[in-house]
């Protein structure tokens, strides 16, 4: 193919250019020369002659004297069974010293959601040797659990404890961690777990760091479904996709929105925003007639822990339930923290049971729920009247709910706990009440 380069650049505006070119396309990727070096830009919009391209590494020391370089092709990724163990940046490229992945498959990262009469309905139980997840949120196969956290929550190191204990029966099981605006501590952190775990053979990271170009956080969940659909649909792999933060994903997804002078929606994110990521989360699921699957975990790190922003709110009408961090109970010194009276999933009901985990769960579960609720009461209560005005049976309930976090829901360090332990340990607390 003949290489055409076009001196069009008309404006440039954050990690926008405006530029000229004929036959465009949306989604068609460029290279922009700087000088003796090049970038790669992505055509996100076309107005009448303008083409909007969006560059993934910056717009610093573009002028209007560089060059547009269309390729005709939208972004790709080259996936192959080699991809386990590797580490990619933003834009899918070895990040750990490796040699480029080759592979005769390249696959458009832009994917699309599963058809809804394709999909197989989730069941299938995932163990993740947490006993607030497994016994009161438990997670299957082909399922959008997302966690809600906030800063200073320790969210990263439960992504890292999630992708190091999960387990199931078969043995083809696989994780693709995609980082979005992390700090190198936080990301060497992760990867250094996973090293440690010995589970990175079963890992693909995707990885972009906070003072990488924001624009491609933009890519990075579409990239690790990308691989992930390939493991799943084409391999038969049981995949789980854990994207930490998602905020970081809306946040470079408003910041193109302003540049592009879009009208923004609620607190400045664009109104599409919903669409946008219901096209990322409505990737997972099971596909019937398929043996692999894709189980997606996204964090949002939730701006003064407000659930109603837009994002968690967002989220959680595309998601089948959540898992939701409480800042008193990690001043507790309570790990993990998660606070399990606003948190749910919605298809713990069809995962476990008889054949999967055991006949009692859902019966161990709601008990549960319904004793620390009525103990989360009576420590209001006892804040304000004092415990010895509470009355026999509160002062009961104060004490599972107590003892519930300190043993059930605390799990210090980094133990694991197997299903059983997990059930047998919340008969053991039930007693307190009965």
């Amino acid at each position: 193919m003949i290489e055409v380069k076009y001196k069009s650049v008309l404006n440039i505006r954050d990690p926008l250019i405006f530029a000229k070119f004929p036959r465009a396309q949306i989604g068609e990727i460029v290279r922009i020369s700087v000088g003796a070096e090049e970038r790669v830009g992505q055509v996100i919009e076309i107005k009448e002659e303008t083409v909007v391209i969006q560059v993934f590494q910056g717009t610093s020391e573009i002028s209007r004297d560089s060059s547009v370089i269309p390729t005709g092709e939208t972004k790709k990724l080259d996936v192959t069974l080699d991809l386990f163990g590797r580490i990619f940046d933003g834009l899918g490229q070895p990040a750990d010293g490796g040699l480029p992945v080759e592979s005769e498959v390249r696959r458009e990262v832009s994917g699309a959601p599963l058809n809804p009469s394709a999909r197989a309905y989730p069941k299938e139980f995932i163990e993740t040797g947490i006993s607030a997840i497994d016994g009161l949120l438990s997670l299957v196969r082909g399922q959008k659990l997302p966690i809600f956290s906030g800063s200073g929550l320790p969210h990263n190191r439960l992504v890292a404890q999630i992708v190091r204990q999960s387990r199931i029966p078969e043995e083809k099981f696989g994780v693709v961690l995609g980082g979005i605006g992390l700090n190198q501590e936080e990301a060497d952190s992760l990867i250094k777990d996973l090293i440690q775990a010995e589970v990175m053979d079963r890992t693909i990271v995707f990885m972009n760091l906070y003072d990488d170009p924001t624009i491609e956080r933009l890519l990075i969940p579409r990239l690790a479904l990308t691989a992930s659909e390939y493991m799943a649909f084409e391999h038969g792999y049981d995949m789980l996709v854990v994207l930490t933060d998602i905020t970081s994903y809306c946040e470079a997804l408003r910041e193109v929105s302003i540049a592009r002078g879009e009208i923004p929606g609620l607190r400045g994110y664009p109104g599409y925003m919903y669409t946008d990521l219901a096209t990322i989360f409505e990737r997972s699921g099971r596909i019937l007639g398929k043996e692999g699957s894709v189980t997606l975990i996204p964090v949002i790190s939730m701006p003064d822990f407000d659930i109603t922003h837009p994002i968690p709110d967002l989220t959680g009408f595309i998601t089948e339930g959540q898992i939701v961090l409480k800042p008193t109970l990690n001043m507790k010194g309570v790990y993990p923290p998660i606070d399990i009276l606003p948190s749910l999933s919605r298809l713990m009901k069809d995962g476990v049971g008889e054949g999967s985990t055991r006949e009692d769960h859902m019966d161990i579960a709601n008990k549960i729920y319904a004793s620390y609720s009525r103990g989360r009461s009576a420590m209001d209560l006892a804040l304000v009247v004092g415990e010895d005005a509470l009355t026999r049976e509160e002062r009961h309930h104060l004490s599972f709910a107590e003892e519930f976090e300190n043993r059930f829901i605390n799990q210090g360090g980094y133990e694991t706990r197997s299903i059983e332990e997990t059930l047998d340990l919340g008969l053991e607390l039930l007693k307190i009440v009965e």
